[in-house]
């Protein structure tokens, strides 16, 4: 995403009109129409970082709601955890391997700048600034954090109820610190994937689909939940409280206002102003695209509603505006997320033919409808190319497939991944954690 800004951030000092009025007129150095774009950008990415970081709440909601009410405390812990190691280690590793800002180790594919972020200093000046130009290193740095920080909250809803806590949190550290900003360079750090032409806006691709991956080689190493499967049936384990899962929902579409409207990366001008409109529109749109396919399909298909189709299917169709909520009007935005809904509709009972247990269905909504709507760039975007479409594709996941599985058969070989039978029959607040979300209503 950044690179991709500063022709941006150049034609908005263009347009804007000369601000310096004051009698004296500026200080040396110091361009008032230059200030205005720098803080203008900055403001995009502290609300929109904001808006992002509002999300955690949402996975870890979106979760407690979906898992039985004996792992509601495990879901918790394991989202608080995950955010805040997600907050260190791509600060201590991820950033600069993710923008290394022309300095690379191997052209377009290994950044060649290591070790923890710097910000500016305190109280900066333009002379001072990292790149006037554009916006301040800490609001880049706090938004770019929260989309890594929900790369891992993918996996997490994936593996619940049965993955141990530590090494699901060793893994969170490595992609966070590593899977994730070595991938996203060769996107939005200027590598490889950017100079062929592959396009991803705001990460359908480079965030939903790279959290997916992991999350599906995951759930095929660690294996599905006791019970989950028997005699060729699928056994329904509801979740413990949906309105938990839908409050989760909606915080998720309210945040994804800034997802795919902070990915605009510039607010110094009008026509920026209006593109971040017209993507908070869409984005909208292709949710609601989503949920109403998903209410629709599930009545035709079941004779009734199923509202956790109904929720994935509007979280469903917000991945898949992501790759590119810019150029689709909204009737196509609507059609984008609608087929993300059905999507979702069909590959929940697909994957529960292959066995493969996910609790949440993040799996069909992050990685299937990432995959989709990475595709449906070219519907809308005229630069777009559906060769470099999937080329991009397969090249981060294959990655990313290889990466994950090293590390959970590293796991699994080392500590060990999985819970005792005994311990995931009783549940894995207790067994884990010895305490319950709900201990009023436990037997004793």
């Amino acid at each position: 995403m950044k690179n991709l800004k500063l022709p941006l951030a150049a034609l908005a000092l263009a347009a804007l009109p000369g601000l310096a009025l004051a009698q004296d007129g500026p200080a040396p150095g110091v361009n008032p129409a230059t200030d205005t774009v720098f803080i203008l950008n900055s403001l995009l990415f502290l609300i929109g970082g904001c808006l992002v970081f509002w999300m955690a709440a949402g996975f870890a909601m979106l979760e407690a709601g979906l898992v039985r009410s004996k792992n509601v405390t495990m879901q918790l812990t394991k989202n608080m955890a995950l955010f805040s190691l997600a907050a260190v280690f791509y600060w201590l590793i991820g950033y600069n391997l993710m923008y290394p800002l022309g300095n690379w180790a191997v052209d377009g594919v290994l950044s060649g700048v290591f070790g923890p972020g710097v910000l500016e200093a305190v109280g900066i000046t333009a002379e001072g600034a990292d790149d006037y130009s554009y916006a301040t290193t800490g609001s880049d740095f706090f938004f770019q954090l929260m989309f890594c920080a929900a790369t891992a909250s993918i996996v997490s809803g994936t593996l619940a109820e049965r993955i141990k806590l530590w090494p699901f949190l060793i893994f969170t550290i490595v992609l966070t610190s590593v899977i994730y900003p070595f991938q996203a360079s060769w996107k939005w750090g200027g590598g490889f994937l950017e100079q062929m032409g592959f396009l991803d806006f705001a990460g359908s691709t480079v965030v939903h689909s790279v959290g997916g991956w992991a999350a599906l080689t995951g759930a095929l190493i660690l294996g599905p939940r006791i019970g989950k499967y028997k005699d060729g049936k699928t056994i329904p384990m509801p979740g413990s409280n949906l309105a938990l899962a839908t409050l989760g929902t909606f915080i998720l579409w309210m945040g994804w206002f800034g997802f795919n409207g902070g990915s605009q990366l510039a607010m110094g001008s009008i026509g920026d102003v209006a593109d971040i409109s017209r993507i908070f529109a869409n984005t909208n749109a292709a949710a609601a695209g989503g949920a109403v396919a998903a209410l629709v399909l599930t009545q035709l298909l079941f004779r009734k509603p199923d509202l956790t189709m109904i929720l994935n299917g509007a979280l469903a169709g917000l991945v898949a505006i992501t790759a590119e909520p810019l150029t689709p009007g909204l009737g196509l935005s609507t059609l984008i997320g609608a087929i993300g809904g059905v999507i979702v509709v069909f590959a929940v009972p697909f994957l529960d033919k292959l066995q493969i247990d996910d609790v949440v269905g993040a799996i069909p909504v992050h990685l299937f409808c990432g995959i989709w709507g990475t595709v449906a760039v070219v519907l809308s975007n005229p630069d777009a190319t559906l060769l470099k479409q999937l080329t991009g594709i397969a090249v981060v996941g294959i990655f990313t497939i290889a990466a994950s599985a090293a590390v959970w058969m590293i796991l699994r070989a080392t500590t060990g991944i999985r819970v005792e039978e005994e311990d995931e029959v009783n549940g894995l607040d207790m067994a884990e954690l010895g305490m319950e979300a709900y201990p009023e209503f436990s037997p004793s």
